[in-house]
């Protein structure tokens, strides 16, 4: 647990009251670390765009909330991400879950592209989610950094800074499994 433990002081160190989200293999560590927190309270959720109204209402009540998703939630929660979180500017840290990426990089370093077509979004050999993080985030204006391993972790304060700064949401996404 390692990572989650980073993670989890990076988030009390920059004031986190709430985590809000669905749990996947990925964020299991650090969700089984908020369960037992003192100081921030875990909010499950049974669908992830129920984060991001739960995290605008925690926000608007004058907590600090952040989501932690999978990017295949993050997709499925579009319309409400777009229509609380980015028209309130709500300055919201998302923790986002990379399924796939290190499938996707394999295919990337071995073809020498990543092209978004039907063929390449349709071959079993890849996690098409992986596929359309980057694009989406882009396309729904989600500013986003990376946490890849142990040496990223400080990196979160910077995400919650910029969100603070813009007044606007940030991504950060993690890469590999938090152990």
């Amino acid at each position: 647990m390692a990572q989650a433990c980073l993670v989890l002081g990076e988030l009390r160190k920059n004031g986190v009251t709430h985590v809000v989200g669905l749990p996947d293999n990925s964020s299991a560590k650090l969700f089984d670390l908020l369960s037992g927190d003192q100081g921030i309270q875990l909010v499950s959720v049974t669908r992830e765009g129920e984060a991001f109204a739960l995290a605008a209402g925690l926000w608007i009540g004058g907590k600090k909330p952040v989501v932690l998703i999978q990017n295949t939630g993050f997709t499925e929660s579009g319309d409400s991400f777009r229509g609380t979180i980015m028209r309130m500017r709500v300055p919201l840290v998302c923790l986002i879950t990379y399924r796939g990426y290190a499938k996707m990089m394999g295919w990337q370093r071995e073809a020498g592209h990543a092209s978004l077509d039907a063929e390449t979004l349709s071959r079993p050999s890849l996690d098409s989610a992986a596929l359309i993080t980057e694009a989406t985030l882009k396309a729904w204006g989600l500013p986003f950094g990376f946490l890849h391993s142990d040496e990223d972790v400080p990196a979160l304060s910077e995400a919650f800074h910029r969100a603070e700064e813009n007044q606007q949401p940030f991504g950060i996404l993690i890469t590999q499994d938090l152990t």
